[in-house]
């Protein structure tokens, strides 16, 4: 990981390191200062109509007593446990994001961008509540940004109220189901406190580069140890986002369209196609050959690839576990009633 001066808030290769986000590439640009902002186009003034413009049922199930272990990934589970073992982190990161850091960070995302709420993109609201209410968190704030790079992100400084950022090239790729998915797998984060862990042990290694000697080596070793992490931490939060959307193919249409999908080309995609363009990739990536260029494939992305994003939740989809927290759940009608 390169190091990035907090202030610049522009990165090339690596997320932000106070944000999550749902993409398929790593090369993620959200400063203001470098989009290429879309020309608006005539009867596209309104965000409003991109979001309606599939519509979708809500969720039909919400669930109560959600414990973040209930739905964590494996690999999230070991290698936030080796986070946690990182002598003095948690003391580190406290004291190295000052306030200063903290007012660019929540400027320079909200400065520019458009406060959702029941008043202001109504259907984004809601979505974002029914996501929330189901995996029984509190509703963080939501942003609307112009961007052209479909993205989505969460910010989480210093204990604040946390707030998901979503690009309006974001809204217009997916249908409603879909884009509930991209805000439940943001609420998955914020679930999971993945914000700690994500914002320590990055300014540590942003911290080391500066030790002389052996700092740079410092580094180094944490970078992977940090990627190896958001990698499985990625897996966790598309599970969130199945619990919410409670259709797997909903969320593989998502990794589906972030990887190659543009919204003329929408209503041509194969959710089962893909899923078969993933089984290749493991029987490609299967020889010793194929599993050396694999790993240095994914060594150094901060989020895995989205053929083996896909095939993860079509798995976990299928899994015992998952079965048994749908047999937890209540129906939403219900819980109104009562």
């Amino acid at each position: 990981m390169a190091s990035v001066p907090l202030s610049s808030l522009c990165f090339s290769q690596t997320p932000n390191p106070l944000c999550f986000s749902f993409v398929a590439s790593d090369n993620l640009r959200f400063s203001s200062s470098s989009l290429r902002f879309l020309t608006p186009k005539k009867n596209r003034t309104r965000i409003r109509v991109s979001v309606c413009r599939a519509a979708s049922p809500s969720p039909s199930l919400v669930f109560r007593n959600l414990d973040a272990d209930d739905f964590r990934h494996p690999l999230d589970k070991q290698n936030t446990l080796i986070l946690r073992a990182i002598p003095g982190l948690n003391q580190l990161g406290k004291a190295l994001l000052g306030t200063v850091a903290e007012q660019v960070m929540l400027l320079e995302n909200i400065g520019t961008s458009v406060l959702v709420s029941k008043d202001q993109l109504s259907d984004l609201h809601r979505l974002m509540m029914e996501a929330a209410e189901v995996l029984n968190i509190e509703a963080p704030d939501l942003y609307v940004r112009q961007s052209p790079v479909p993205n989505a992100y969460t910010l989480a400084v210093s204990g604040k109220r946390p707030f998901v950022v979503v690009h309006t090239s974001l809204v217009e790729l997916l249908t409603q189901k879909e884009l509930q998915a991209v805000l439940a797998h943001e609420l998955g984060h914020l679930k999971c406190d993945h914000g700690v862990w994500l914002t320590y042990a990055n300014i540590l290694t942003l911290g080391a580069y500066s030790v002389p000697g052996l700092g740079a080596l410092i580094a180094q070793s944490l970078e992977e140890q940090l990627f190896r992490w958001l990698r499985a931490a990625e897996l966790t939060c598309d599970r969130a986002a199945l619990l919410v959307a409670q259709d797997p193919k909903v969320v593989i249409s998502v990794l589906m369209k972030l990887a190659g999908g543009c919204p003329s080309m929408a209503d041509q995609l194969n959710v089962d196609a893909f899923l078969e363009q993933a089984r290749s990739y493991d029987r490609a990536s299967s020889s010793p050959v194929g599993w050396y260029i694999r790993n240095a494939q994914t060594r150094q992305l901060s989020h895995p690839l989205p053929v083996l994003r896909a095939r993860e939740i079509d798995e976990w989809s299928r899994s015992q576990d998952y079965r048994s927290l749908l047999k937890r759940a209540l129906p939403i009608n219900s819980l109104q009633k009562v």
